[in-house]
């Protein structure tokens, strides 16, 4: 992605705001990762949240039960609920193609509804860079849209936003050529704004330093 682009996705989320959090208010799956997380994950270990959005319910949840949580994302307005609802997290702006990390930083790193942001030529960079930034057999929570598209503009919430997807089972391989391992996947039928689509979360463990 350009910095052009990331700019005006980033420019979408700070004027959607809390409306993304009314319109998206059952997050019953999002929530079950992360607790499913936060069980495989030691006391006080670090954890990184990828377009980390509002900071609910993730980080927030994160945080609560003791982990050192650092959020990013790429909206200043986003950022800004974040630190209201998630004090006791960290967060920066940055988008997942410039952050960096030391190799093996986190324990676990949750990116809900984040990859799907990106253009498809870059998702692959984007797990293997997460795969690397999680410790040997450190756990990743992943949701995406499921799909064929690429970079596709889509009205969300009055703005126009670029999102990719892919297939289930094309998501799957681009997942384990990234070094994962997929323990556990849960298929979710969601409806907003008069559409449905088929949401895609995985629990994954990184079976090696990549």
């Amino acid at each position: 992605m350009s910095k052009d682009e990331i700019t005006e996705q980033a420019a979408a989320f700070d004027a959607i705001g809390e409306k993304y959090d009314e319109v998206f208010a059952d997050k019953r799956a999002q929530v079950e990762a992360t607790r499913w997380l936060a069980e495989r994950l030691a006391p006080g270990d670090r954890v990184l949240d990828v377009g980390c959005g509002s900071g609910v319910p993730t980080a927030k949840l994160l945080a609560e039960v003791g982990f050192s949580v650092h959020g990013i994302d790429v909206s200043k307005e986003m950022l800004r609920l974040a630190r209201q609802n998630a004090p006791g997290a960290t967060f920066e702006q940055a988008d997942m193609m410039t952050f960096s990390s030391e190799p093996g930083a986190f324990g676990g790193i949750a990116a809900f509804f984040s990859l799907l942001m990106l253009r498809k030529s870059d998702i692959p960079a984007a797990l293997r860079k997460i795969a690397r930034a999680l410790r040997p057999g450190g756990y990743l929570v992943l949701s995406m849209v499921e799909g064929d598209f690429d970079f596709l503009a889509l009205p969300f919430l009055g703005h126009a936003v670029h999102v990719s997807a892919y297939p289930q089972e094309a998501l799957e391989v681009v997942l384990r050529e990234a070094g994962f391992e997929i323990l556990d996947t849960e298929v979710v039928s969601f409806s907003a704004e008069e559409q449905a689509e088929r949401q895609l979360y995985y629990r994954c463990r990184v079976a090696a330093a990549v």
